[in-house]
C-alpha cells in the first residue's frame, strides 16, 4: 500500500464540478483580479474571526511581510518569535529592517513558551527594543490567547498572529472566552498554500484586522502602495489574491468544517492506536482549553536522535508511507540570519524537536485503512531502528 503525506487530487475529484463551474464564471466575466469572489472570501474569513476587514494577498509570506510593515518597525527593533516554524515568520521581520528575537518552544505543544516570552519582555537587556510578538499556532494548535493579550497590554507591544496552519481553530480560555485563532492580533495572517487546511490551487494568503488604519495601509501596500490608481502614498509591492484562487477557496471554505472534523477523527485514530501499541513515541496532546485542527500530525520519538528518526523515515518511505520533517533546522541556525545581532539564547527544545519529530500523513480524504497501515509500518520501523534493537 502507498500512503502519501498529502494528496490534493482526491479532494479535487470530489469538488471538480463545483470548481470548474466557478472558474468558468470567473473567466467568462473577464474580471480575474480583485473581483467579487475575492471580496466575498475576505468578508467571510474576517467575520469568522470577529474582525472587520480582510485583505487578500498573493501568499501567506506576503501577508506576514505586509503586516509587519503596517506596524512600523525601524532598523534595530526586535520582534519575538519562534525558531521552530517556517522561514517566512522570521524573514518578514528582517525584510522590514528588524531583528528576530528567538525564544524557545514548549516541548509538548511545539508552540512558543510564553513563560520564556514573558521573562524576555520583563528582564532581558534588550527588552526596551522589543516591539512585538509573532506567535505561530503551529500544526493547528492554538496558543493561549488570553495570556498573549495580557502580555500585549502589560508590555505595550503589538502582536501579529501567524495563523497559516490554524484556520478554524478555537481557543477556549479559563475565563470562559471562546476565541478563534486570528481574533486577538493587531493583525493576523493566513496562508492558502495548497497543502493548508484551506488550500487553493496555487498560492494565496490573507490579512485580517479590525483597525481601519492598518487595513488601509495593507490594502494599499498590496497594490504598490496605491489607494488611487497611479497615485502612490508609499512604496509597496504587487501582492493580490486572484479571482481563480478566490473562487476555489470560497467553495472549499463551505466544506472546511467537515474537513476539520475528519482531520480530528484521523488524529484520534492515530492517537488511540499508538497508545495501545506502547511504542516509544509521544503523540499530540490536546488539553481541554485548546482546540487542534491538525494541519499536521507530528509524533516525537522518545530518547532518539536524528539518526534514529531518519532511519524510521527511510523505512516508512521504502514501505510506501509519505512523511516529512517540520522542521529539520531551527531558524536561529539558518546561515542567512547569522550576520544579525541575534540575542544569545538557549534553544534546546527547538533543537531536540528538529532531531526527533516526524509528520505522518493527515488530510481529510485519508482512509481508516491507510491510517492503520501507517501505524503498523511505524511499529515495524521502530523494531528495526538502531535504538530499539
Amino acid at each position: 500500500m502507498k500512503v502519501p503525506l498529502f494528496d490534493l487530487t482526491r479532494q479535487y475529484k470530489a469538488l471538480r464540478e463545483e470548481i470548474m463551474e466557478g472558474m468558468e464564471q470567473v473567466l467568462a466575466s473577464g474580471r480575474v483580479i480583485l473581483g467579487p469572489h475575492g471580496e466575498a472570501l475576505e468578508q467571510s474569513i474576517a467575520r469568522s474571526v470577529g474582525a472587520c476587514y480582510g485583505i487578500g494577498v498573493a501568499n501567506g509570506s506576503d501577508a506576514l511581510l505586509i503586516a509587519v510593515a503596517a506596524l512600523g518597525i525601524v532598523p534595530g527593533d526586535y520582534v519575538i518569535t519562534t525558531p521552530y516554524t517556517f522561514f517566512a515568520t522570521a524573514s518578514c521581520i528582517t525584510r522590514n529592517g528588524g531583528i528576530p528575537f528567538f525564544v524557545d518552544i514548549d516541548p509538548v505543544t511545539f508552540n512558543l513558551d510564553l513563560d520564556q516570552v514573558e521573562q524576555a519582555l520583563r528582564d532581558h537587556p534588550l527588552r526596551e527594543r522589543i516591539k512585538g510578538i509573532i506567535p505561530v499556532h503551529l500544526f493547528g494548535r492554538v496558543m493561549d490567547l488570553d495570556r498573549l493579550e495580557r502580555l500585549r497590554k502589560t508590555h505595550k507591544i503589538w502582536i501579529i498572529e501567524d495563523c497559516a496552519q490554524s484556520i478554524g481553530a478555537i481557543y477556549s480560555g479559563k475565563e470562559g472566552s471562546s476565541l478563534p485563532a486570528g481574533s486577538m492580533g493587531d493583525l493576523s495572517t493566513f496562508s492558502f498554500f495548497p497543502t493548508k487546511n484551506l488550500g487553493g490551487y496555487g498560492d494565496g494568503g490573507m490579512i485580517v484586522s479590525s483597525n481601519s488604519e492598518l487595513e488601509q495601509f495593507c490594502r494599499s501596500y498590496r497594490a504598490h502602495g496605491s489607494s488611487i490608481r497611479y497615485i502612490h502614498e508609499r512604496i509597496g509591492i504587487n501582492s493580490r489574491l486572484d479571482e481563480l484562487q478566490a473562487v476555489a477557496l470560497k467553495i472549499k471554505w463551505n466544506h472546511l468544517p467537515d474537513y476539520t472534523l475528519r482531520r480530528r477523527s484521523i488524529a484520534q485514530r492515530y492517537t488511540r492506536a499508538f497508545a495501545k501499541s506502547g511504542m516509544p513515541i509521544h503523540t499530540p496532546i490536546v488539553p481541554q482549553d485548546m482546540s487542534h485542527i491538525f494541519h499536521q500530525y507530528v509524533i516525537r520519538l522518545v530518547d532518539a536522535d536524528r539518526k534514529d528518526r531518519d532511519s524510521l523515515r527511510a523505512f516508512l518511505s521504502k514501505n510506501g508511507v509519505g512523511t516529512s520533517v517540520y522542521y529539520p533546522m531551527g531558524l536561529h541556525q539558518q546561515r542567512c540570519f547569522q550576520h544579525l545581532p541575534l540575542p544569545i539564547t538557549d534553544l534546546p527544545h527547538t533543537e531536540q524537536a528538529c532531531d526527533q519529530t516526524i509528520a505522518l500523513p493527515i488530510f481529510p480524504e485519508l482512509t481508516d485503512e491507510e491510517v492503520d497501515y501507517v501505524v503498523e509500518q511505524v511499529r515495524l520501523g521502530l523494531k528495526t531502528s538502531p535504538s530499539q534493537r
